[in-house]
């Protein structure tokens, strides 16, 4: 009967092994995702990085960045791209209904296949432009969506007609 205690042990090595298996590949799915967040948080970093190097450039710091990008191209050559808020601002131009922040990405990615911003900056660059009054944001249930914020129309008073 020594064929028994043999045969038992092999199957506890055998269950020890699978069980020790399914655990490393957990372990592997983990770390991949928390890699798969850490590329994306660099992308995130690497873009707050350009746009402080962009505001470097411009040597009054009150100037907004549309206006600091205007002034880049003739100091740097147009090698220079637009900045992502402006890009984004474009892409809800073109649309008059609200849109999620996946649906302005998949389009950017479209239009702009040389920029592949993650998920994340898009959405943190969306919420900068709600900050700055420039996009407004729609809850819909769980959805968020953006559009364009609506500008009041300036109205010239006959006031400041006089200093023209």
């Amino acid at each position: 009967m020594t064929s028994q205690p043999a045969a038992t042990l092999r199957s506890r090595y055998v269950e020890q092994a699978a069980s020790d298996l399914e655990e490393n590949r957990r372990r592997q799915r983990e770390l991949t995702d928390k890699i798969s967040a850490l590329r994306q948080e660099e992308a995130m970093l690497l873009d707050i990085l350009s746009l402080a190097e962009r505001y470097e450039v411009s040597p009054d710091p009150s100037r907004v960045p549309e206006q600091t990008h205007a002034t880049v191209p003739g100091a740097k050559g147009a090698s220079r791209r637009s900045l992502l808020g402006s890009v984004l601002l474009e892409l809800l131009a073109g649309h008059d209904e609200p849109r999620l922040a996946k649906e302005v990405r998949e389009e950017l990615l479209v239009k702009h296949p040389d920029r592949s911003p993650t998920p994340q900056v898009v959405r943190n660059t969306l919420e900068s432009l709600v900050a700055k009054g420039r996009v407004q944001r729609h809850k819909q249930q769980r959805a968020v969506m953006y559009s364009l914020a609506k500008r009041p129309e300036l109205r010239v008073s006959s006031a400041s007609k006089n200093f023209d």
